[in-house]
């Protein structure tokens, strides 16, 4: 059952001034019955938290906790090891791309996703966030439906690559532990060299179209330029070693996996 706006405008007020006492710079308030999904919102303007949260608490499964600044919300990330994080890259103390470089450089938390919502739009800023392994990049003035939709994509998205360790010749990837090994050598990805690859093990000898790898990886039609995948695969060869060949180019259309 949906709450109204009102009552959950309420509790979350509520909340939110039972907690002042105790941060300055941070919040946390819950639903009334244990949540399973903590979503954490590092924002600096208390209006886009409060828009976000009443939206987020209408599913009585997810959990709030925000940060208003790039320090707090990195120690509230280690400490509560969110399920998801939302994240505006103009913060305080420490940006959002250095808050995001920082989680995903972490073993411990370079598997929780980040969305990142922010004013910068143009290309270079969305290609930036996404290559420091972003899972969505949200631009204000935002609907806070499409928010849910993105949290939803990804969602679903990452319970598509299930449990199972994939093999394909040298390559081994192990999805729940998010982990990618060469000849039993463990292999550092970022967050989108390891979409990518996990697309292209999933279909071994499958043709994948730049535009089906852009879209597949992030959910979404984007309007990055399809080029940006070259980018990610030339990146992914080199870490792959000895694995390299098993990604193959087909020039004109995009890449597939070699089927050892």
């Amino acid at each position: 059952m949906t709450l109204p706006t009102d009552v959950l405008m309420n509790r979350y007020s509520a909340q939110v001034a039972a907690e002042d006492h105790s941060s300055a710079s941070s919040t946390h308030f819950y639903m009334p019955r244990q949540p399973s999904k903590n979503i954490l919102i590092i924002e600096d303007e208390q209006d886009v938290i409060d828009l976000l949260a009443i939206h987020l608490l209408k599913d009585a499964t997810f959990n709030v906790s925000t940060a208003t600044n790039g320090l707090a919300g990195l120690e509230k990330a280690r400490s509560e090891l969110p399920w998801m994080i939302i994240l505006d890259l103009m913060l305080p103390k420490l940006s959002g791309m250095e808050v995001c470089k920082i989680l995903k450089a972490d073993r411990v938390t370079r598997h929780i996703p980040i969305i990142m919502l922010t004013a910068k739009a143009s290309e270079k800023d969305r290609v930036a966030g996404l290559e420091l392994g972003a899972d969505d990049y949200v631009t204000k003035p935002f609907s806070p439906r499409e928010v849910l939709l993105r949290i939803k994509s990804i969602e679903r998205r990452r319970s598509d690559q299930g449990e199972q360790k994939m093999v394909c010749g040298m390559i081994t990837i192990d999805p729940l532990r998010h982990r990618v090994d060469v000849e039993g050598k463990l292999i550092r990805l970022t967050t989108a060299e390891f979409k990518l690859l996990t697309m292209l093990m999933k279909r071994p000898g499958q043709l994948m179209s730049r535009e089906m790898l852009l879209t597949g990886a992030w959910g979404y039609e984007t309007m990055i330029n399809t080029r940006t995948v070259d980018t990610h695969i030339r990146r992914l060869r080199q870490k792959l070693g000895r694995g390299a060949n098993s990604v193959e180019t087909v020039r004109g259309f995009g890449y597939r996996l070699r089927e050892n």
